[in-house]
Formats: structure tokens, sequence, C-alpha cells
């Protein structure tokens, strides 16, 4: 069955890039059709759905996050990676990474990852 962890640094300093990374097991980012993704959750803000990659390469982000944040994959390691620039104390969070159905108006994710908690502080 297919599992997804993840691996980063627990702390960021403000104006630096975090970088997450998601290990899939039991099955592969590049088999039609889903997409691979990337949600966060703070108190302040709740669950955040803020992009990934799908299966053929292409790339999903949130209008809010999209001129800071970069998707990409290593087909090769069955892996996908989360950077998001020029981070704030508001973007302290549990980031977590997913499998995702998607189409028009809806999206589903059916396999999540434990979650990691990143906090960005000086």
């Amino acid at each position: 069955q297919v599992q997804l962890q993840e691996s980063g640094p627990g702390l960021v300093k403000p104006s630096q890039t975090l970088s997450v990374t998601c290990t899939v097991s039991g099955g592969s980012i590049t088999s039609t059709y889903y997409h691979w993704i990337w949600i966060r959750h703070s108190p302040g803000k709740g669950l955040e759905w803020m992009g990934g990659i799908g299966f053929d390469g292409r790339n999903y982000y949130s209008p809010s996050l999209k001129s800071r944040m970069s998707v990409t994959r290593d087909t090769s390691k069955n892996q996908f990676f989360l950077q998001l620039r020029s981070v704030t104390p508001d973007d302290t969070a549990v980031y977590s990474c997913a499998r995702e159905a998607a189409g028009l108006g809806w999206r589903w994710q059916d396999h999540w990852s434990q979650g990691t908690r990143v906090t960005v502080s000086s």
C-alpha cells in the first residue's frame, strides 16, 4: 500500500528557504492520474492546500503561495520536494505530503504522511 514519509529541518530562519522531502513507497509518483501535493496546518490558518506536482511533472500551486514555492521530483528515488522561499513566522506549521486525485472543482487526498512540524524563528 502507498505510504508517504516527510523529512526536513524543524527550524528555519526568517527570509530563508524551507525545504522538505517526501519519500513515497508502495506506488510510483509517475502512475496515472495522481497528483503529489503538500498541505500545511497551523492554528491561525487551519488546513491550507499548498500545491504539488502531477504524474506528468506538471505543477499546481495555490495562488497565495505561487510566487514563493516550488515543487520538484526525483522519479528515480520516488521522491518529491517542497521549497518555500522568503519564509516568515507565519509559515510556521505542520507540513504534510499526500497523494491526490483532482478534477474540475474538486480534490481528494487518499494517502497522507504523518506530518512534520517546521518552525520559522530567529
